[in-house]
């Protein structure tokens, strides 16, 4: 679910890294947001990242 329908940014993985240097994995997921856009002429509800909200690539309903 968190993928951008816009975009297609989705959840990334890396490695956490503590004081002491011990590792242990985890995820960056990114800012999605449930709005109703404009797809193909009819509003529908999408999963969007805020970039493509503040960049203007989405036509809110």
């Amino acid at each position: 679910m968190a993928k951008c329908e816009y975009c297609g940014k989705e959840m990334s993985f890396g490695i956490k890294v503590s004081h002491s240097h011990r590792r242990s994995n985890r995820t960056w997921k990114p800012n999605i947001k449930r709005v109703k856009a404009i797809v193909n002429g009819s509003p529908k509800r999408v999963y969007v990242c805020t970039r493509c909200l503040r960049s203007g690539k989405v036509e809110r309903a």
